[in-house]
């Protein structure tokens, strides 16, 4: 190569390096007056709420609504109650006549109070001097032969009927005879009774039974 060609060789080479750095310069100062990303200042950043934050609050807050009470509207119906003698009256039928020193009455009781009651099974039955309520001698036995034949719902004013059976003392040469002037009657599961005014011989022994009854019947 000649000195000539060398010579432009390297004006060459120059121009192109001052090219490239013209080129660099260029894109620096292009990138220098861009838009510039800036972080936010804290004040902006604290300007905006937190969803997050948001979000717990509300669900720890209580509602406001009411909570609906039970209902107190539906009521249960009260129970028929059983007859006990503060419902009734009572009162004995003797004309069912008898045998063999027998007396077969009817005791008969009716409920007198304003509302429905029940019977269910046998009564009490012993005889009692007037005014007390003390038996005078053994109370009546069951009879197997007329139980009950279920509970029995007295309306006002409707009654029942027991067979009560009486056996004369005379009957009994060691009957210590007493005269009786009431038949005190228990109702069934009561503990009250009513006293039925009607006089019969008692036996005072308690190993005499002169008395036995029935279940009620409709």
């Amino acid at each position: 190569m000649t000195s000539a060609q060398r010579t432009h060789t390297g004006r060459f080479r120059n121009s192109q390096a001052l090219a490239l750095l013209a080129v660099l310069g260029i894109g620096a100062s292009l990138t220098a007056c861009g838009p510039q990303n800036t972080p936010p200042t804290p004040e902006a950043s604290s300007s905006r709420p937190s969803a997050t934050a948001t979000a717990s609050s509300t669900e720890g807050t209580p509602s406001s609504a009411p909570t609906a009470a039970p209902s107190t509207s539906a009521s249960t119906p009260a129970a028929t109650p059983l007859c006990t003698a503060a419902f009734l009256t009572g009162s004995l039928d003797d004309s069912g006549g008898g045998a063999a020193g027998h007396i077969f009455m009817k005791l008969i009781v009716a409920n007198s109070s304003g509302a429905d009651c029940i019977l269910d099974g046998y009564p009490g039955v012993s005889m009692v001097q007037a005014g007390s309520i003390t038996p005078i001698g053994a109370p009546a036995e069951r009879d197997p032969q007329a139980p009950s034949n279920g509970p029995i719902t007295l309306a006002p004013g409707q009654s029942a009927a027991a067979v009560l059976r009486y056996t004369q003392a005379g009957n009994y040469q060691d009957c210590q005879q007493v005269q009786a002037d009431s038949v005190l009657v228990y109702p069934p599961s009561a503990t009250d009774s009513l006293a039925i005014p009607h006089a019969l011989t008692a036996c005072s022994n308690d190993a005499i039974k002169l008395l036995s009854i029935g279940a009620f019947q409709p």
